[in-house]
């Protein structure tokens, strides 16, 4: 699918502003997806755009923003201790979906999130106090044990996906995972894969299971049926994609 290049936008607000990159696959979108970066990334991330990609090749709109301004990213460059405050970075990711909302080709846009590593905590926290504003939330190599008391707020179909070699962000993943009460709430283990999914093809792993579960949940269902890639969940809810 041909989409355009990303249009660089503000999020202004009470004196704030946010940079972003808007990557539009339909005129008036029916679907966006919110990203959350991961602790010391920002819009730029490559492995963010590659699924934003992936996603636009699907028809999926998306938003890559810095969650901090440039003199936060500055302080935080120095300090490490902005990237963790997980209550600020869900404040600002609820910012960017109000600013999606107030866009006129926005406005109707069914919206998702994909967060990575600390921006996953952020997604889950903003969803959960977003409702059923949020249809849709995808963790790569996330955190949701920084989600805490949100975790069994969060109402939106909720994916999980973690590297194989991630051993410790597995047994973290597999906890939030028991205390998600989203329907359904899943955890997709990629073999081979480290936390960064840098290994050859795990990356496009990620990709596609992404684009699988936003497509279920975002597009309009007769738009969604060509997408059904998703695996189904077994029966303690974990998924081994050697299997699929």
């Amino acid at each position: 699918m041909t989409h355009r290049s990303p249009q660089e936008i503000q999020i202004k607000s009470n004196g704030l502003e946010l940079h972003g990159a808007l990557l539009l696959a339909e005129t008036i979108p029916s679907s966006l997806v919110i990203f959350a970066h991961g602790s010391g990334s920002s819009r730029h991330s490559k492995r963010n755009q590659f699924v934003a990609r992936k996603l636009a090749d699907a028809g999926l709109s998306s938003l890559l923003f810095d969650l901090l301004t440039d003199a936060e990213e500055e302080i935080d460059t120095r300090t490490r201790h902005l990237r963790f405050d997980i209550a600020l970075l869900a404040k600002r990711l609820m910012l960017a979906t109000r600013w999606a909302q107030s866009q006129p080709s926005l406005s109707q846009a069914k919206i998702g999130y994909f967060g990575a590593s600390t921006g996953a905590a952020a997604a889950l926290v903003a969803a959960a106090n977003l409702g059923d504003t949020i249809k849709a939330v995808v963790s790569r190599g996330g955190r949701p044990d920084l989600a805490g008391g949100d975790l069994p707020l969060v109402l939106a179909p909720t994916l999980l996906i973690v590297g194989g070699h991630d051993e410790q962000v597995i047994s973290l993943n597999r906890t939030a995972l028991g205390q998600l009460m989203a329907d359904p709430a899943r955890l997709e283990i990629v073999p081979g894969a480290t936390h960064l999914f840098e290994e050859p093809g795990t990356l496009e792993r990620v990709a596609d299971l992404a684009v699988s579960w936003f497509c279920r949940y975002l597009r309009p269902p007769q738009e969604a049926l060509g997408w059904s890639k998703t695996p189904k969940a077994s029966k303690v809810g974990t998924i081994n994609s050697t299997s699929t």
